[in-house]
């Protein structure tokens, strides 16, 4: 089994960072909840501590210029392992990546970010350029 990763390593914000991207990109997560989470959210379900992060970092997106474009629930794997990996995948739209940058560096997002790292015990977080 791959090594669960929820947080990015400071060389993938440097390489972010110094991205010459230009325009509006899209950031596609895949998520995977912890049965319970983690603190300081124990006692609900990693989703539920995720629907947490979602509400405080809605405000945050939208001061930024960001939109949620997809939010699914994953339900089957159709090609792949027949365990299901992912709970959840969504896309957001940032003007740039200058601007997810701005949005994480906000001390806000510090705080509702502890939701997140209590709701996940795996995720994926990729860059990626619209195309329709």
């Amino acid at each position: 089994m791959n090594e669960s990763a929820i947080e990015p390593t400071p060389e993938q914000i440097a390489r972010l960072a110094s991205s010459t991207e230009e325009g509006p990109i899209a950031m596609v997560n895949l998520l995977r909840f912890r049965e319970e989470a983690g603190e300081p959210d124990s006692g609900m379900s990693g989703a539920e501590a995720y629907g947490l992060y979602s509400q405080g970092v809605a405000p945050l997106l939208e001061a930024v210029g960001a939109k949620v474009l997809s939010a699914v629930q994953c339900r089957q794997s159709v090609i792949g392992p027949p365990e299901a990996e992912w709970h959840m995948s969504i896309i957001v739209e940032y003007p740039s990546p200058g601007a997810f940058i701005e949005m994480v560096s906000d001390p806000g997002y510090r705080e509702v970010a502890v939701h997140r790292t209590a709701a996940l015990a795996d995720s994926r977080l990729i860059l990626s350029a619209r195309l329709v």
